[in-house]
């Protein structure tokens, strides 16, 4: 056999390789497009229950018709379009993680499949959760600490206050004032999603800790033992992550605070778990000696005596 037929033969596999991204690829584009198209008929339903807790606070606050603009002509499709994006993606992640998978798992053990696959359901269901917790409990909580500065009447009940019978009722006029500058909330509808979609990101990738903790743990990288040695660190890392992405409220700081290390301590559980479960099968195939280790027990004993 030639050089070039030992290049040829050797190539053959990386093409095939390519030839096999590209259909993943293709498949997992469709599905993602497929998910936009079907994300974007029900995108205003979603816009409004993204958009719920500034409505609920805004009716806490007095405001009898809560009201969100936008002041260009595209704004509003633009907006319709990042949500139907954003949960396109969502509909098409069990797609896109089947094709992913089904590309990955021939070049896999079948232990690596084994520890592989459960992650890849873990998390987006760990996301999830993360997300409804910032819908339903970060961003009321946000909402009304920034809505709670200014005088979030609308407009339209300022105007009604003012008529008199003295004016027609189909006639609005403005009251006057005499006491400095109304402050009334304009929200965009933009910007206000924009806030929503950053919390429920941001909560969405917090909860991805355990996940990314266990295999790193699973992998070797990282252990039980190692991670709670450094617990005051990651006390004050999760305390500075806390005053980034909230709002300057010591509540919802503290809420966040307590999630998180929670979930930091769950980690370091299911590490120990991942660490017991591989030393067990090391004893079972005779890789792990307990007599070594009661002799170094020993010998570390006899050490600490002198």
């Amino acid at each position: 056999m030639t050089n070039t037929d030992e290049i040829e033969d050797s190539s053959a596999p990386l093409i095939e390789h390519l030839a096999e991204l590209r259909t993943r690829l293709i498949r997992s584009v469709i599905a993602f497009v497929i998910g936009i198209v079907v994300a974007f008929t029900v995108a205003e339903p979603i816009l409004q229950f993204l958009v719920q807790p500034i409505e609920a606070t805004l009716r806490e606050l007095g405001d009898p018709s809560p009201t969100l603009q936008y002041t260009s002509p595209q704004e509003y499709l633009f907006t319709l379009f990042r949500i139907s994006m954003v949960f396109g993606f969502a509909l098409a992640f069990p797609v896109i993680s089947y094709q992913l998978w089904r590309f990955v798992a021939p070049g896999l053990y079948r232990s690596e499949k084994g520890a592989f696959l459960p992650f890849l359901i873990a998390s987006p269901f760990m996301f999830l959760l993360g997300a409804a917790f910032a819908q339903f409990v970060v961003t009321p909580l946000a909402m009304q600490f920034f809505l709670g500065f200014a005088d979030v009447s609308s407009i339209f009940a300022n105007l009604l206050s003012a008529t008199t019978g003295d004016v027609p009722e189909e006639i609005v006029v403005v009251p006057e004032t005499t006491e400095g500058v109304k402050i009334t909330f304009f929200g965009k509808v933009n910007e206000s999603l924009d806030i929503t979609l950053k919390f429920i990101i941001a909560f969405g990738l917090c909860f991805q800790l355990p996940v990314l903790l266990t295999l790193m743990g699973k992998a070797g990288l990282v252990s039980a033992e190692g991670l709670g040695s450094v617990r005051k660190y990651a006390m004050v890392g999760i305390l500075v992550l806390a005053a980034l992405v909230t709002p300057p409220d010591v509540i919802t700081q503290v809420i966040l605070f307590v999630v998180v290390y929670g979930l930091y301590e769950v980690s370091i559980l299911l590490v120990a778990r991942v660490e017991k479960k591989r030393e067990e099968e090391l004893r079972a195939d005779g890789y792990y000696d307990d007599e070594e280790e009661a002799d170094d027990e020993i010998v570390q004993e006899f050490e600490n005596d002198k």
